[in-house]
């Protein structure tokens, strides 16, 4: 073979060799992308929190006296009724304290009858002074007694008329001094009344906070013994719900709730009140939603977590796309996305883009409902990107409804065409090599 020749030969070997090379990477460089079709169906939106299980009606029983528990006659889960005694503080003091009021009202009551004994004899004296004043006056006058006498007998007239209102004013102070050890013996009996606890309602001891031998102060505020729950057959759920969402909640709501102690459980119960009293954690603002429900079955205890499921809006055989796509910007630098949004006639493309909306939608929630940073509204309208046969994308502006943080609804489409069974890009894959500086996986 002529040099000529084999040179000839080697350059159109090496010429294909980077034509099967340039077509290999221009493969690779080609972006893969997964879809998710356009749906059609039902949408719910709803508000999801977490909630505590209580009882519509619950007594702390405390002790209006101090002293050390002597007996308990109940325990937990035990079932009471109104008047009930269920616990019994050490009564001896005060049934001294009792006694000792006792005596004082009856040493009251008979100094109370001294005086008015002084009073009947006081009375007596004045009856006899006056008739000795009375017969000295005539005689005083008939010349028989002197001036002397006459002043004597008026003098001892007016002493004992002294002493009668002297011992009348014994005898109310004496009465007096009766009620005040009658009111200090009520006030004894009451409180060894006190020690004999008893039960204000029916209802079941979900706590007991005390032992036999333990020592109650009541000095400052009242010992709590037990915790009573009037009616477990009818309990509440205190629910944590982010401000963004209690516009949307409304009373009388029919809403559903799981527990860990039945996963496999959903229960059912009503919206009776959103209360205005705020909570703020940092930052994050909630309240409290008030959901009544029936415990026949007593399955239910007040403590328990609740996993509530709030229904805000429901839409039916609505067209839907997957927040995934909502999610989804196409691996172009932002000039390109301007550019292809405008051969569409959409303006703006990437700063409509609706990330932002999917992301406030799916937002992490913490464990008390809410969310972890406070949301913004929700945007009305979207950009998502629909995949042709060929490979080629198309920008799609559409208009949303609801969304159930899985599917969002689709009102009406402002640009472009999107239908049922449509495929959407949720996700695109290109090589490192193909795309420097760029992520090997885009969304």
């Amino acid at each position: 073979m002529k040099p000529r020749t084999k040179g000839l030969l080697l350059g159109g070997i090496l010429i294909a060799m980077v034509l099967v090379l340039a077509l290999s990477l221009n493969r690779t460089a080609k972006a893969q992308h997964f879809t998710a079709k356009v749906e059609r169906g039902d949408i719910h939106d709803v508000v999801e929190a977490t909630g505590t299980i209580n009882a519509v009606i619950t007594v702390q029983v405390g002790s209006q006296v101090s002293g050390t528990i002597s007996k308990l006659f109940v325990d937990f889960n035990s079932r009471v009724h109104k008047g009930d005694l269920v616990a019994l503080i050490d009564p001896a003091l005060f049934k001294g304290a009792v006694q000792q009021a006792t005596a004082d009202l009856e040493n009251a009551k008979a100094n109370l009858i001294a005086a008015q004994t002084n009073v009947e004899k006081a009375r007596a004296a004045f009856v006899q002074a006056k008739a000795d004043y009375d017969r000295t006056v005539g005689l005083a006058k008939s010349g028989i007694m002197s001036q002397q006498q006459l002043d004597l007998a008026k003098a001892n007239f007016d002493s004992a008329k002294a002493a009668v209102e002297g011992a009348q004013a014994n005898v109310t102070q004496a009465q007096a001094q009766v009620s005040l050890k009658d009111a200090a013996l009520t006030v004894a009996q009451t409180n060894l009344n006190y020690t004999m606890i008893r039960s204000p309602i029916d209802g079941t001891v979900v706590a007991r906070n005390v032992d036999v031998g333990q020592t109650v102060a009541a000095s400052l505020q009242a010992p709590t013994i037990f915790t009573i729950a009037q009616d477990l057959t009818k309990m509440l759920v205190y629910a944590k719900t982010d401000e963004s969402d209690v516009g949307n909640i409304k009373v009388g709501k029919e809403v559903t709730f799981k527990v860990d102690a039945f996963p496999k459980e959903t229960f059912r119960g009503k919206v009776s009140q959103v209360r205005m009293n705020a909570t703020t954690v940092q930052n994050v603002v909630t309240y409290d939603t008030i959901i009544e429900f029936a415990n026949p079955d007593l399955k239910l205890f007040p403590g328990m977590t609740a996993y509530v499921t709030i229904p805000v809006a429901t839409v039916q055989n609505a067209l839907k796309l997957p927040n995934t796509a909502l999610r989804y910007k196409p691996p172009l630098a932002p000039e390109e996305i301007l550019a292809i949004c405008k051969r569409y006639g959409i303006e703006g493309g990437e700063r409509k883009t609706a990330s932002d909306t999917a992301a406030a939608a799916e937002a992490p929630q913490t464990a008390g409902g809410s969310q972890t940073q406070p949301r913004g509204p929700r945007s009305d309208t979207a950009v998502v990107w629909k995949l042709h046969s060929d490979n080629s994308m198309e920008p799609v502006k559409v208009s949303l409804g609801i969304t159930d943080h899985s599917y969002t609804e689709v009102t009406a489409v402002a640009k472009g065409e999107l239908k049922e069974g449509d495929e959407l890009i949720i996700r695109s894959v290109v090589a490192k090599s193909s795309a420097p500086g760029a992520p090997a996986i885009r969304r």
